[in-house]
């Protein structure tokens, strides 16, 4: 569930840059210099621990020396709040400088790993593993990418450089599934292949193509269980389009192996945290 430093660091210095902009103004103006302080980092509501890493980061691009300790593991599930999940001491004015940022993207990271947490519950042990899309908050994609992580959730591809997904209007401008196919033998640069099938006939036609992995776009469950029946393990299969946690487990339930969630992203919604200084 690792983050490279390049990812966190990009997205912290674009953040403070728009929060501090030339300087924290009621910070500077009523906190002396020198002075340091203690506080927690607070889970205020049930969900799942993540982004403690991030917060780090923040306190750290503005003074080194803050030393941030997490108290609760990334991807814990917390019922019992308010939950310390990090302790932090430093300079006072880097912690109060970088308070809301750090909530910010910390508050959004466990939001997005407590909702995918609920679908994967919601999966249960059928084996189907839940994925995320492409419907990220722009410029926060890894950083979300890595919450459902946290959540128990599987990415898809990071972007459109590390897979090939044909979709429909590729296929309509391919002329078909099987031409598209045909057009890209020797063009994948070993990059994994998926197309998107909306109908049964398409799978079929997919399935002939030899295509790996199919995309099941907005079908219902039952659609799906007889996509199942015809592919009959020749290819991987992964449902998409309008799931969600009422759905979920009838998707699960056909035997499909991956079921492709956008909300996990982009429908979640920021947990309270809160920062209090001791």
């Amino acid at each position: 569930m690792e983050l490279t430093h390049e990812e966190i660091d990009r997205v912290v210095a674009a953040a403070l840059a728009e929060d501090v902009g030339s300087g924290d103004a009621t910070t500077a103006a009523l906190v002396p210099e020198d002075a340091r302080c203690r506080a927690q980092l607070l889970l205020e509501e049930p969900g799942v621990v993540c982004g403690i890493p991030v917060a780090a980061a923040v306190f750290r691009a503005l003074d080194p020396s803050v030393r941030v300790e997490a108290v609760l593991e990334e991807g814990s599930a917390i019922t019992d709040v308010p939950a310390v999940v990090a302790e932090i001491e430093g300079p006072a004015r880097a912690v109060l400088t970088g308070e809301r940022v750090a909530l910010n993207l910390v508050g959004r990271l466990c939001g997005i790993a407590s909702l995918t947490r609920r679908f994967v519950d919601a999966a249960g042990d059928t084996g189907t593993k839940i994925l995320d899309t492409r419907k990220t908050t722009p410029g926060l994609r890894a950083l979300e990418k890595y919450a459902v992580r946290c959540g128990g959730g599987v990415n898809h591809r990071a972007g459109l450089y590390d897979a090939i997904l044909v979709k429909e209007n590729h296929v309509r401008l391919a002329g078909g599934i099987a031409p598209a196919v045909a057009a890209l033998r020797e063009r994948t640069n070993g990059l994994p292949v998926e197309v998107e099938a909306e109908t049964l006939a398409q799978v079929r036609e997919a399935l002939e193509a030899g295509v790996p992995r199919i995309l099941l776009d907005n079908m219902s469950p039952e659609q799906v269980a007889e996509a199942v029946a015809l592919v009959a393990g020749q290819a991987e299969l992964e449902a998409s389009g309008g799931v969600s946690l009422d759905t979920v487990r009838a998707y699960a339930e056909t035997g499909v192996d991956y079921v492709s969630v956008g909300a996990l992203t982009h429908a979640a919604r920021s947990l309270h945290v809160s920062l209090e200084v001791q």
